[in-house]
């Protein structure tokens, strides 16, 4: 009989704690990381970026680089090429598989033919030599889908974008300014320009965000 009462004690305490653990762990410990995710700037959203129209454009962590219809004028900013050379294309626009590593270095004749296409190709489209053309135009970041530029390249575009937007290049460039980061604490990394916020800045939007904000 004491057996059997002990047992009984020793089965309920074990039920109670596997009660409080479930509790604590499967439902107070979710809700309250789901709680501060929802109010730390949006992170747990993916961080997205919304135009003047509150329509998403995308999200600051990630590069998004605007593309025109060949032969159209070019009023944005690009960001760095994808990481990659696993596809055909040099550029690779808007494909995310892209960015997937590859084992290409610095002794690949692959690499050095993209980065030479890359380096003609920016630098017809900005008119400049293309010895004029900064490192960061013509390679991949580590991720692959760095949504920040350098300076120098965003400096290189400002003819280009103040000629198709009319808006002059002293107004970009004060609009530059307003969107280049600084070293972390003052002394991590370096100056870098957020290419899709700089954009917005710009007038880039959604597709189809103009047809859905005149709908509500």
């Amino acid at each position: 009989m004491r057996f059997a009462v002990g047992f009984l004690k020793q089965v309920w305490a074990g039920l109670l704690v596997l009660l409080a653990l479930t509790a604590i762990l499967g439902v107070l410990y979710p809700a309250a990381v789901w709680g501060v995710g929802r109010i730390s700037s949006g992170s747990a959203e993916g961080s997205p970026v919304t135009d003047a129209a509150g329509c998403v454009v995308g999200s600051r962590w990630i590069g998004v680089d605007p593309q025109v219809a060949a032969g159209e004028p070019d009023p944005f900013f690009h960001n760095r090429v994808v990481g990659s050379v696993a596809d055909e294309d040099p550029f690779a626009p808007g494909d995310p598989a892209a960015a997937l590593p590859s084992n290409q270095g610095p002794s690949s004749e692959v690499l050095a033919g993209f980065v030479e296409a890359r380096r003609t190709a920016v630098a017809e489209r900005e008119g400049v030599a293309p010895r004029d053309v900064p490192v960061d135009a013509v390679t991949g970041s580590g991720s692959g889908i760095d949504p920040h530029i350098s300076p120098a390249y965003a400096e290189l575009q400002v003819p280009r974008v103040a000629k198709v937007t009319g808006l002059g290049e002293d107004r970009v460039r004060d609009l530059v300014a307003q969107h280049t980061e600084g070293r972390q604490l003052g002394f991590l990394g370096v100056e870098r320009v957020d290419v899709l916020e700089l954009n917005v800045a710009l007038g880039l939007t959604a597709p189809g965000c103009e047809a859905a904000s005149a709908g509500e």
